[in-house]
């Protein structure tokens, strides 16, 4: 019979292997944000570069929110109605006003409210 914690020992990674990912992770971080502000930090950027780069944060939101949304930990990966109910109020009114506050805050207000009503 195997001791379970020989087989825990097994399937973790030794602190070398650990220490060689943490670095090898943080010289690629290093190299990527080298490559911008010190290969052409000092250089203007072409005008269709900066006008893609005007999309990052529209890219970057809804990859961050949608998990969010849709797999919420509070409820242990399940659709929730009021995340679901708050994200399409806060997409509208942003849609229709151009106001992120208010957007944002209407889907606040939203979410607590349903859940509230929901108990």
């Amino acid at each position: 019979m195997t001791n379970p914690s020989d087989a825990l020992a097994q399937t973790l990674p030794d602190s070398v292997t650990t220490w060689i990912v943490i670095i090898a992770l943080g010289l690629g971080t290093y190299l990527i944000r080298f490559s911008f502000l010190g290969l052409i930090g000092d250089r203007k950027l072409p005008d269709w570069v900066l006008r893609h780069l005007r999309y990052t944060p529209v890219a970057v939101m809804p990859g961050l929110v949608t998990p969010l949304v849709l797999w919420p930990a509070a409820t242990g990966g399940h659709l929730d109605p009021a995340r679901i109910s708050a994200a399409f109020v806060t997409v509208a009114v942003g849609v229709l006003s151009r106001n992120v506050l208010l957007s944002i805050s209407t889907g606040a207000a939203t979410l607590y409210l349903v859940m509230w009503l929901g108990g």
